[in-house]
């Protein structure tokens, strides 16, 4: 993925698949992207963001870094069981990717004077984009799911925590105030339903 900002490079359940994927195939145009995005949104981590944000900006920061938290999780597991290499890959450069990015968002907060984490369930921020995220009950079903079972697991778990980041995304996007936060919620947007379409096609193939 290239630069988030203008100054920088920026359940084994197969019932997600049945409510998700008919709605990504048609909001994402089906899988004819193969090659998802996997660089950070912004490459300086250390960066500040401009001063000027709302309470929009930084409900966004410290959800997202909730979110991305849970895919790095999910990412890790998925780099070392997965059978494919192709999905190896993906879950690597994923983990890598979002591992960069909270650092990113989290200097930005801190940068705010802003806690990085919130106490709301993110459910109860519906205008903030909040979806209910990805609860410890589907990571801890995906990490005892072993053998053939493993990849179409972590698959349709992670197109619809990927399809909640372009969400969340796509409400910044709208709502946000500060040019940093909402060039990143571009990018992450951009790059998260790369994702999806190529993961749709790992399910698929």
């Amino acid at each position: 993925m290239a630069g988030a900002v203008s100054r920088r490079s920026p359940r084994h359940a197969v019932l997600p698949a049945v409510l998700v994927l008919p709605l990504l195939l048609t909001a994402c145009g089906g899988g004819h992207e193969q090659h998802a995005s996997t660089e950070p949104a912004s490459a300086a981590s250390d960066a500040p963001a401009s001063s000027g944000h709302n309470d929009h900006d930084v409900m966004f920061l410290q959800m997202m870094i909730a979110h991305h938290e849970q895919g790095v999780e999910m990412a890790e597991v998925a780099a070392g069981r997965a059978k494919r290499e192709e999905v190896r890959n993906l879950a690597a450069a994923v983990a890598a990717t979002q591992t960069e990015e909270i650092k990113t968002m989290t200097s930005w907060l801190r940068g705010w004077s802003k806690p990085t984490t919130t106490d709301h369930e993110p459910g109860s921020h519906a205008e903030h984009g909040g979806l209910p995220a990805t609860g410890p009950k589907e990571i801890r079903t995906l990490k005892r799911t072993t053998g053939a079972a493993f990849e179409p697991a972590f698959l349709n778990l992670f197109v619809a925590h990927q399809h909640n980041a372009v969400k969340m995304a796509e409400a910044e996007e709208d709502k946000g105030a500060n040019a940093e936060a909402k060039a990143f919620a571009k990018r992450v947007r951009e790059s998260r339903t790369d994702q999806i379409r190529q993961m749709l096609g790992m399910l698929s193939g």
